[in-house]
């Protein structure tokens, strides 16, 4: 049986500056299955956020590698991310939220230097609230951040950092090097 032809010098530089990129310890990269059907070639990671030892955010980053070009894209390489994190209880009914998550991603890509164009995405805060059968914990509050854009070169290392800073804001981790201080109270006897 042939074997596959080897995939464009493009897709294969970006690819291998995804999985040079170190982030840092408190995030989890995995590759993973990437789609099939949204690019000729495509490639995923998936990331897991721990604090204190507790998963408090997941992600994926797909790169798409279209080598004609696509339209919307404005290029041949597109970045696709989907971060889900629950919100602290004194965030989830701040009406600013999803301003602010949106800078979280610019931000990211901004202080990495991490070049791009055409980017949009979705910012969706759920709360949702157990009754009958399924009552439980108090009200929970999730964030939902969709978005992607479009590399301006295929060194894709920048692009990495500045996705897991944006999974670190969205996961409330403090800077790299600053202790946090636990948010819980002792209780008092």
């Amino acid at each position: 049986m042939p074997s596959a032809p080897a995939p464009p010098e493009a897709f294969a530089r970006a690819v291998a500056g995804l999985r040079a990129a170190a982030p840092r310890e408190e995030i989890l990269l995995e590759e993973t299955q990437a789609p099939q059907r949204l690019a000729p070639y495509a490639f995923a990671l998936s990331a897991t956020v721990l604090r204190d030892g507790d998963e408090v955010a997941s992600g994926r980053l797909i790169l798409l590698h279209e080598p004609a070009g696509h339209d919307a894209w404005r290029g041949t390489l597109r970045l696709v991310t989907l971060i889900t994190a629950e919100l602290e209880e004194e965030l989830a009914g701040d009406p600013m939220v999803p301003e602010v998550a949106w800078t979280w991603l610019i931000d990211g890509l901004d202080q990495q230097e991490a070049a791009y164009t055409a980017i949009g995405g979705t910012i969706t805060r759920t709360e949702s609230t157990r009754f009958g059968e399924l009552a439980g914990p108090a009200p929970t509050a999730d964030l939902e951040i969709r978005a992607s854009w479009t590399p301006t070169s295929d060194d894709l290392g920048a692009h990495l950092q500045g996705w897991c800073e944006m999974l670190a804001s969205t996961a409330g981790l403090p800077p790299p090097g600053i202790t946090a201080f636990n948010r819980q109270r002792a209780s008092t006897p």
